[in-house]
């Protein structure tokens, strides 16, 4: 990709990007090794992994054409070794070590003068078992992108080789004219569609009084991972129907309701409004790093009966699904892809910061594939994804379907949320009472 301009969804991300918001996914991924684990063996595989991965040598670089663009570059001080690092856990008193050392991780802003990305090789968990911690800038890609650059790091197998050669980046064959003239071209075309999409925005914004998830932004984070069974899942989607995403979001619904609650927070028959990202990428072939969309869902929390709450959202999904990705309030992706990059610079930050009016809390489900994954010959047990906080929110959560668990990544706001202990325990009893319910 040296060469190729950052779409204006990267640029907003780079905009959105602060203290108390930084602007990178990220993943704690557990495995359990055959053998005793030598933490510097690893480091040094993936970072030879890493030195064969062209994405992962890229940085960001300033354009002169469109002003407030920029581009990817090589960055020609690439050391694989300077982004790994290796800690072992030895907080005894801690009572979840590895949540809580991930924490403190995920809180650390990336350096935007070098390739963002960050990986940590943790060791000393429970029965011999390690983690990696990967993080990469939502600038740099989304999430079906985030496991096609993580496919490089895991040992090889047929899928894991296709995603790579998939994000091997490509030179800018177009010219400055052209570039200029296709830009042009492209403004045209998408203005129209844009303002579209603006307007529903405006129409879907809501005027009334703070969100129950909202909160100063804040650099201090909480961490929690939770665990469910896909079988059960699929026995709750068989009884009531809708899809395994539905029945996800369902869950956390319920979750929600009663974590609100617990918090003294009325619900006086308002929902709690989600952004459901969605990939484009089956649609878009376009060079950009974030091929997204997003669905708008409310999330009906006061209501009591989990059957009615998780066929609520199976009826709000299929409407977002009849009228497509590309359009409605919930395309603020598409419409920040449309938008100039000078714009961004002036004004993606103060939009940032009235997200509440939109949205509450941003949901997302990460695709992975159906095989056996691996490093080193340790089998991989979980991977938890974690989406960056919007401004202003207290709360967001991602969700990743690998072999035969559904693992849940909470992140909070740290100032808001003083302990993610009480929300686990409310998603498995979400879980468990639509499993008794089919």
């Amino acid at each position: 990709m040296p060469g190729r301009q950052l779409s204006g969804l990267d640029i907003a991300f780079l905009c959105l990007e602060g203290r108390a918001t930084p602007m990178h996914m990220g993943a704690v991924v557990t495995f359990r090794p055959g053998a005793p684990v030598n933490e510097d063996r690893l480091a040094s595989l993936l970072a030879e992994r890493a030195a064969r991965v062209p994405r992962l040598r890229l940085r960001i670089g300033s354009t002169l054409f469109p002003p407030g663009g920029a581009t990817w570059v090589e960055d020609t001080r690439f050391d694989p070794a300077d982004h790994i690092h290796v800690h072992r856990l030895s907080e005894f008193c801690v009572e979840d070590p590895l949540t809580a050392y991930a924490a403190g991780w995920i809180e650390e802003s990336l350096d935007l003068d070098r390739p963002p990305w960050s990986l940590h090789v943790v060791t000393g968990l429970p029965e011999g078992r390690f983690a990696l911690l990967l993080k990469l800038h939502h600038a740099f890609t989304d999430g079906a992108g985030a496991f096609a650059v993580a496919a490089g790091l895991l040992d090889e197998l047929p899928i894991t080789r296709a995603l790579l050669e998939a994000t091997e980046p490509q030179p800018e064959s177009r010219s400055p004219l052209e570039l200029l003239r296709d830009g042009i071209a492209t403004a045209i075309t998408d203005a129209g569609k844009g303002a579209g999409i603006a307007s529903a925005i405006l129409r879907a914004a809501r005027p009334y009084p703070t969100s129950p998830l909202s909160a100063p932004s804040s650099a201090s984070r909480r961490l929690g991972f939770v665990r469910l069974d896909v079988a059960d899942i699929r026995k709750i989607r068989a009884a009531h129907g809708g899809t395994v995403n539905d029945v996800i979001l369902a869950v956390l619904t319920g979750a929600l309701r009663d974590w609100l609650v617990n918090r003294g927070q009325r619900l006086d028959g308002r929902g709690v409004r989600a952004l459901v990202p969605v990939s484009t990428r089956a649609r878009d072939t376009g060079p950009a790093a974030n091929q997204l969309s997003g669905y708008l869902c409310d999330l009906p929390v006061h209501l009591e009966d989990p059957v009615r709450r998780l066929r609520e959202i199976h009826q709000s999904m299929h409407r977002n699904k009849a009228a497509g990705p590309l359009s409605g309030p919930g395309a603020v992706p598409v419409l920040a892809g449309r938008i100039p990059p000078p714009v961004h610079r002036i004004a993606t930050r103060a939009a940032g910061q009235v997200a509440g009016l939109l949205f509450d809390i941003v949901i997302t489900n990460v695709p992975l594939p159906k095989l056996e994954l691996g490093l080193d010959g340790a089998s991989l047990e979980e991977v938890y994804p974690l989406v960056p906080l919007a401004p202003r929110h207290a709360l967001g959560v991602a969700a990743a379907v690998y072999r035969d668990g559904v693992h849940i990544g909470l992140q909070a706001n740290g100032d808001a949320v003083a302990d993610t202990g009480s929300l686990r325990d409310a998603v498995l009893k979400s879980a468990a009472a639509l499993y008794q319910s089919a």
